[in-house]
């Protein structure tokens, strides 16, 4: 007699709570500039900061070091629509935009900047294309993105991308063998976003099939994504 056959056991849709201390953040050539500005904080030259480069690629954590450096309040871009920057800022004088390219109230950010300016705060904003190629009508806020430091994070390097999966990996529990992460480096975008959609997708794979992360699986997840 056959033994009936379980269903295959889903795993549920975790959120995961990637570790965001400055200690987390590998630095390599790629951002080294990007870093070495949230580090100097607070001694820049003008009050506002532009972290630019691709999805996934660091900004959003070194957003949130230098928040918790600076006890700014966080915001995303699209949340100034009709916003009332009193309300908004309160008494901070720090605040970071996220995705200020995508979605941006001009006039709200203008007296954000301003505001924080009188206090001498600071303005920290990540987007994925620098402040000169945003379309921005107001003209006092263009000049003052123009005066802005800007520092791209560019697409990452082999020391990064080894550094970056160990650490995908190790925020979801998992040690990765050498020849794991050797396995995966030459044949992966290279891309941040595509690191992370490959992580998830092998942890789903190993908890759905309750097996640990070995070299067979890893293989089998990265075929099946081609």
């Amino acid at each position: 007699m056959m033994e009936p056959v379980m269903p295959q056991q889903l795993p549920l849709a975790l959120e995961m709570r990637p570790a965001l201390a400055r200690a987390d953040f590998m630095v390599t050539n790629c951002n080294r500039e990007a870093v070495a500005w949230i580090d100097r904080w607070p001694a820049w030259p003008v009050p506002a900061l532009c972290l630019y480069g691709p999805a996934g690629s660091g900004k959003s954590h070194l957003a949130e070091v230098w928040r918790a450096r600076s006890g700014a309040s966080s915001v995303a871009g699209a949340d100034l629509i009709g916003a009332d920057a009193d309300i908004l800022l309160g008494d901070d004088t720090g605040l970071v935009i996220e995705d200020a390219d995508l979605a941006l109230d001009e006039t709200v950010c203008f007296h954000l900047y301003n505001m924080l300016k009188e206090r001498n705060g600071h303005l920290l904003l990540t987007a994925q294309q620098p402040p000169s190629r945003w379309n921005v009508r107001l003209a006092d806020l263009r000049s003052r993105l123009g005066a802005a430091l800007v520092c791209e994070i560019s697409p990452p390097d082999d020391d990064l991308l080894v550094g970056l999966l160990i650490k995908l990996f190790a925020d979801r529990q998992i040690a990765p063998a050498p020849q794991i992460v050797a396995y995966i480096v030459p044949r992966i975008e290279r891309s941040f976003a595509a690191l992370a959609q490959l992580v998830a997708a092998i942890d789903r794979r190993a908890l759905a099939e309750k097996r640990a992360v070995t070299l067979p699986l890893v293989r089998s997840v990265m075929e099946e994504s081609l």
